[in-house]
Formats: C-alpha cells, sequence, structure tokens
C-alpha cells in the first residue's frame, strides 16, 4: 500500500484499524480507517505488573473510501498530530524484517524445486 511505504519513510507505521466494506447494502460505504501502530489503549494481561505508557493512544487517523468510478481511494485526515517521537530507522522492527514481493517469490521457486530449509535460510539470510 502506498500508505505504509510513506508512513515507514517518515519513521512510523500505519495498520488498519477499522474495514467497513457495503455488499450490496443501502446506505454503507466502503471505507478503511488507518491509523499510527501505535494508536490505542494498552490492555494489561497481568494485573500485578506495572505498565509505563510509551506514546500509546497515538491520535494519527486517516480515513480512506472507495471511488465508485475508478479503482483508486480518497484519503482524509482526521487527525495529524503524533504523541510519540517518530524514529530515525526502524531496524529490528517486524515490519522492517518483512519479505518484499522478489525475496516471496525467490523463497516459492526454491521451495519447488525441494530446495533444503537450511539452504533456504542460508539464501535468504
Amino acid at each position: 500500500m502506498w500508505v505504509t511505504k510513506v508512513a515507514f519513510h517518515f519513521g512510523f507505521v500505519i495498520v488498519i484499524l477499522r474495514l467497513i466494506t457495503s455488499i450490496g447494502q443501502r446506505g454503507r460505504k466502503t471505507f478503511v480507517l488507518l491509523g499510527c501502530e501505535k494508536g490505542g489503549k494498552y490492555i494489561r494481561y497481568k494485573k500485578d505488573l506495572e505498565v509505563t505508557e510509551n506514546g500509546t493512544g497515538c491520535p494519527f487517523r486517516l480515513r480512506g473510501y472507495q471511488v465508485k468510478s475508478s479503482d483508486g481511494w480518497i484519503l482524509k485526515l482526521i487527525s495529524g498530530s503524533h504523541n510519540h517521537e517518530l524514529t530515525n530507522t526502524l531496524v529490528g522492527h517486524p515490519y522492517a524484517g518483512r519479505f518484499t514481493c522478489s525475496e516471496k517469490s525467490m523463497f516459492m521457486d526454491m521451495i519447488d524445486s525441494w530446495v533444503k530449509p537450511k539452504n533456504i535460510l542460508l539464501t535468504m539470510k
């Protein structure tokens, strides 16, 4: 997605908060609500641990509407501020460690060619 690449360039990660699709229902429009990954509320799973909040509840939000006449989307900025510092690099972040499309196709080609897993791992590293 174009939005995720732009956000990654600026030092934060965009996630889909809500996706509503209208499947022939009157009065409903297809839209997607995007937000910063540090948005939302932290829910503790252990009550006895002390928790420090590190930028949780980020108000950054984008709403995207699907254009009926074409295959595109319109993005509207709901809130453009962050309550945390943007990082210079996302090294070590799970998003940065994802495979690219070319790496995925190379991986699938190696699996189809019955390459041993240890050789696949060495090639991907």
